[in-house]
């Protein structure tokens, strides 16, 4: 038994002599680069992708609102009338003239033209959120199936995102699918005992948001509970049952 183990060490000795110590980690580089290479996946893809989403949201909104205000001192009865802020931009790229009697200033050139600049380039990051989206489609399509086709985009995208990749989402509790997303509320419910959140991210569900504001909750379980199975049947490459899962939450 000794005689075998001696041999088995043999080519650990040469790692004692210094002459080898420049090849040695020449072969260690040379496996660690492959290992990093093949170490991006899908996964990586979609969090980069998804996490643009959020800034994009974040940094068009406060565009939107700067523009609204800017805006509003022009022709404030557009303003009020327009909801979104999208729309809003869309008409007031239009050229739309205001009313007879707008209360809004008269700008000189100089001065609208400053706003339409403004209003350009938040319509081209809208532009760009809905490119990520197509995007995202495509890579999630093969990737994860279920995920997409029952939690959409957006949402699916962001519970990959949240889960840290999809091998960690298939193996996550419905419960805590349910929870995603709503991880400040939760600390604050077990620290404060304040209320406790019945959803995180997939509140913004067509099928949360569609349900009465009593059933949201159980809705929110429900749905939470499809997405796991979706999330394991993508992850071990298992059938597709999205769409008639979809059907047991409508009905």
């Amino acid at each position: 038994m000794e005689h075998l183990l001696g041999k088995a060490t043999e080519p650990l000795q040469h790692f004692k002599d210094k002459k080898y110590f420049a090849e040695f980690y020449k072969k260690n580089i040379i496996i660690t680069k492959k290992a990093i290479k093949e170490s991006v996946n899908e996964d990586n893809l979609i969090m980069q992708a998804i996490a643009n989403v959020n800034e994009l949201d974040k940094v068009t909104n406060l565009l939107s609102k700067r523009l609204r205000e800017w805006y509003g001192l022009y022709d404030p009865e557009l303003v009020e009338r327009v909801h979104s802020h999208e729309k809003l931009i869309e008409l007031i790229l239009e050229n739309e003239k205001k009313e007879k009697n707008s209360m809004g200033a008269d700008f000189a050139k100089i001065d609208y033209d400053e706003i339409i600049l403004l209003a350009i380039q938040i319509q081209t990051l809208y532009g760009l959120r809905k490119k990520h989206e197509i995007y995202l489609e495509s890579v999630m399509k093969p990737y994860c199936p279920n995920i997409l086709a029952l939690a959409g985009t957006t949402v699916g995208a962001k519970l990959i995102e949240l889960a840290k990749g999809l091998k960690r989402l298939a193996l996550l509790p419905a419960s805590t699918v349910q929870l995603l997303g709503a991880e400040k509320a939760l600390f604050r419910h077990l620290k404060t005992g304040s209320r406790s959140p019945k959803y995180g991210v997939i509140y913004q569900h067509p099928l949360i948001q569609g349900a009465k504001r009593s059933d949201r909750g159980k809705m929110a379980r429900r749905l939470a509970d499809k997405l796991s199975l979706c999330a394991r049947l993508d992850f071990f490459k298992g059938e597709f049952k999205a769409d008639e899962y979809r059907k047991v939450l409508e009905k």
